[in-house]
């Protein structure tokens, strides 16, 4: 009798770990397309990726390299201080896209250009809102950047 039940929990055991590895595998199956990796300047430089790989790229725009073509295609350079990538955008940039901001931009790099098919602006890192400031000032706790 005792075998038998010690028989039937290996049997459930087997099962659930087959259902959990199945289920892992059909997960990452259909999230192939949607997973894009980010890459910085220096990396896409080192190793060139596939034209067919769609990836992420984040850095400064390097000053005086934002040159606005026909219609709505920009140009530009992105760097992270130890290797420039240049960039093709076509489409409306967002407000706080400018020259020594950060950016981070998917697409894909083909020929020697990274073509974006999306744009997206940081801002400074030290932001935050007002309303957040005013909330920390009157408990005492703000302190200005660049404050130790």
């Amino acid at each position: 009798m005792k075998s038998l039940k010690k028989k039937r929990r290996i049997q459930v055991i087997a099962l659930a770990a087959v259902a959990l590895v199945l289920s892992t595998g059909l997960i990452g199956y259909a999230m192939r397309d949607g997973i894009n990796f980010f890459r910085s300047p220096s990396q896409v430089m080192a190793e060139p990726p596939n034209p067919t790989e769609v990836f992420r790229i984040g850095g400064l725009v390097e000053e005086g390299s934002i040159i606005r073509g026909q219609g709505e295609t920009v140009r530009f350079v992105v760097t992270d201080g130890g290797a420039s990538v240049p960039v093709s955008y076509t489409g409306v940039l967002p407000d706080l896209f400018a020259e020594n901001q950060g950016m981070v931009g998917t697409g894909s790099y083909v020929n020697g250009v990274f073509e974006a098919s999306e744009i997206l602006a940081k801002h400074d890192e030290t932001y935050m809102p007002k309303e957040v400031v005013d909330a920390l000032k009157e408990q005492g706790v703000y302190k200005e950047p660049g404050e130790s």
